[in-house]
């Protein structure tokens, strides 16, 4: 019987799913305002992408016909990545990462209306067990949830829906490489911060700490380039299944976390919703037959 050999494409994809699950704790360590934090990341990122393109020779192809929806889907990354920051702040890392993880649920639900796609009764189970898990991780059974948590569900839910956006939009952008793409679409996102950034934030009052831009650095680098890098490439060699039920190692690896370094412990309730969530997300690529195809990666 022939050993099976080491993919040296799965740990890529496990790699960039481990570094993606890392982000809250990055996150929680500065002391910046979450659209700076954003910016930052966005900036670096974006130098780091368009650098290795110009390393290797490669242009965006398609950068004309899909400019508008690459921009669009470029802003809606940079505001994702805002309400993201920001749902950290005020909830737990493992229940604003969860939050987010009911973006693969929202595309299930609009998918009817945007892509025509029919409703199934595969897709009504997804929606119903991701909505009440997400009840039970939102905390707001308990008679201790208080306004702070309520607002940073709410922003997690936002960046899910954003980024539902981005996975609809992403499907309408046609003729260009997923790496090209996102180099693009982050490029897109850094400029749109920007100027939102200088009207809404006093820049010459912010305190810039080594810690903290060293922080920003690493995850401009490592979270954003780094990370898809090693995403995009494994790709290439892995199935679309194999990647959708690897990116479940975000949210466990960011869950857990949050429990040993942030000592932020998840109750009964928290462990049960977050089940019900990523049991949901994850039925939801399971493919209908033998062979079938999972749904594609943002």
């Amino acid at each position: 019987m022939q050993k099976k050999r080491f993919d040296p494409s799965a740990a890529a994809l496990i790699a960039s799913m481990v570094i993606f699950g890392t982000v809250g704790i990055f996150r929680r360590y500065m002391d910046l305002p979450s659209s700076v934090v954003a910016l930052g990341r966005g900036a670096v990122g974006s130098v780091f992408l368009l650098v290795l393109l110009l390393v290797q020779g490669r242009k965006p192809k398609g950068l004309k016909r899909n400019a508008p929806v690459l921009f669009l889907s470029g802003a809606m990354i940079g505001f994702n990545w805002i309400f993201l920051f920001e749902a950290y702040n005020y909830t737990t890392v493992a229940t604003a990462t969860l939050c987010y993880y009911m973006a693969p649920v929202f595309v299930i639900m609009l998918s009817p209306l945007v892509l025509r796609e029919k409703w199934t009764l595969k897709k009504g189970v997804c929606i119903l067990l991701a909505l009440c898990g997400m009840v039970l991780v939102s905390g707001v059974m308990k008679t201790g949830f208080g306004a702070g948590d309520m607002k940073g569900v709410l922003l997690g839910l936002g960046a899910a829906a954003l980024y539902a956006a981005v996975i609809l939009l992403n499907k309408r952008i046609t003729g260009m490489e997923a790496v090209e793409k996102t180099a693009v679409q982050i490029t897109s996102a850094t400029v749109v911060l920007l100027p939102y950034v200088l009207l809404t934030e006093d820049v010459g009052a912010l305190a810039f700490t080594r810690s903290s831009l060293a922080l920003l650095v690493g995850m401009g680098i490592v979270h954003t380039g780094l990370a898809y890098v090693l995403y995009f490439g494994s790709l290439r060699k892995v199935s679309a299944h194999t990647a959708a039920i690897f990116s479940y190692i975000d949210p466990v690896v960011a869950v857990c976390l949050s429990a040993l370094l942030l000592r932020e412990p998840m109750g009964l309730e928290g462990v049960m919703g977050t089940v019900l969530i990523l049991g949901a997300a994850l039925y939801g690529e399971w493919p209908e037959k033998e062979g079938g195809k999972g749904n594609e990666q943002a």
